[in-house]
């Protein structure tokens, strides 16, 4: 993303560029299934609104959960997913990254409505913000409609959160991989766990 932004010099832009540590290759690898040996000493510019799906719901599931990130959220998005799947056998999750906020990527957006019973979007922000943005799409391209799909924002609650690490301001504003987990399992109609 910094090599987008450092080369996209024809129109304004912005980066959101969080705070805290990075992950190292192995959890990169891990989760998103990169083969990385090593950081390159450059990156490479992305296509300008274009997310990408960083894992896959099972084929043979039959209740299927897309879950669509902006930001910091996706390492406990995949979490989440694992986690889900790994309890239920019917259940598939798929985890897309958004990396745009504008201009939305409608063609990811629109395959993933279409291909799940549930969309859940989730960020770091608040009311108003990328959830919002994905809603007013899949109501004006009619995805909606059929009432077959079933959204679920998560963002940040208005209200204050504590001063603490990161780990612990997820927790608090109900971002956690396990508020990821519970939120499915509820849209789904299933007995999500206490959180």
């Amino acid at each position: 993303m910094v090599q987008t932004i450092y080369e996209l010099d024809t129109i304004p832009s912005c980066l959101r560029f969080p705070r805290g540590s990075a992950l190292g290759i192995e959890k990169l690898n891990d989760l998103y299934g990169a083969d990385l040996q090593e950081m390159p000493a450059r990156g490479t510019a992305l296509p300008v609104g274009t997310g990408r799906v960083v894992r896959k719901a099972r084929s043979e599931a039959t209740a299927r959960v897309a879950i669509l990130s902006i930001g910091t959220r996706l390492a406990a998005s995949v979490e989440a997913a694992r986690s889900l799947e790994g309890e239920d056998s019917s259940i598939g999750v798929t985890v897309a990254d958004a990396r745009w906020m504008k201009p939305l990527d409608t063609e990811l957006i629109s395959s993933l409505a279409a291909e799940h019973d549930v969309l859940i979007t989730i960020e770091e922000g608040s009311i108003g913000g990328f959830g919002d943005h994905v809603l007013h799409y899949l109501a004006l391209s009619g995805s909606l409609d059929d009432g077959n799909l079933k959204v679920r924002p998560m963002v940040l609650p208005d209200k204050y959160i504590e001063a603490g690490s990161q780990s612990e301001q997820y927790e608090e504003a109900g971002l956690s991989t396990r508020f990821i987990e519970a939120t499915a399992l509820k849209v789904l109609g299933r007995q999500p766990v206490a959180v």
